[in-house]
């Protein structure tokens, strides 16, 4: 009797193998603001991958440009038009899956403002090195500003300057 194949299982999508989502799934979900937003300034950007019960972020969110649209374990989405890059929803996300993105911050640097629970924290003028989402070292970079209060219940906001190139690669950074 010949041998019947049984269930297949889908493939499962690359962030559900590593927990990082490359740029063409954020891309997919519409997560990447559009050209002219870009160039408009600083803007938000939410690389949750996690459809588990959360909101802080929506909460967070002054302006109400962030929201979980349908049931409370949906994953965030942004209406750019609405953001400024203010970053109080950074340090509010469990998941540090929020950043803030100044692609233009100067001729040939953008800046990327990250949620930064490690120590020894960096300071202003520290050079550091910026990795990509799945912790690998990418290029150096300049701390620009760093928030760090009792606000933040233990998560400082970085901000860092790196080559204009990294704008939408660097999620983090090495101290030291």
């Amino acid at each position: 009797m010949p041998k019947t194949a049984g269930p297949t299982r889908p493939t499962p999508a690359p962030h559900q193998r590593t927990g990082v989502l490359s740029s063409r799934e954020l891309a997919a979900r519409g997560a990447i603001p559009t050209e002219a937003r870009l160039a408009a300034g600083p803007v938000v950007l939410v690389e949750c991958i996690e459809n588990i019960p959360c909101n802080p972020c929506a909460y967070a969110c002054p302006r109400k440009a962030i929201a979980i649209a349908g049931g409370l374990t949906d994953i965030p989405q942004v209406d750019f038009a609405k953001c400024n890059g203010c970053t109080l929803c950074i340090a509010r996300c469990p998941g540090l899956a929020i950043f803030v993105v100044h692609r233009d911050f100067s001729k040939t640097e953008a800046t990327v403002t990250i949620p930064y629970e490690l120590l020894p924290r960096p300071a202003a003028g520290a050079r550091v090195a910026c990795l990509d989402r799945a912790g690998r070292d990418v290029c150096r970079g300049k701390v620009v500003k760093v928030l760090d209060t009792k606000a933040l219940n233990r998560c400082a906001v970085v901000t860092v300057a790196v080559p204009k190139r990294y704008w939408n690669t660097v999620r983090n950074i090495r101290v030291g």
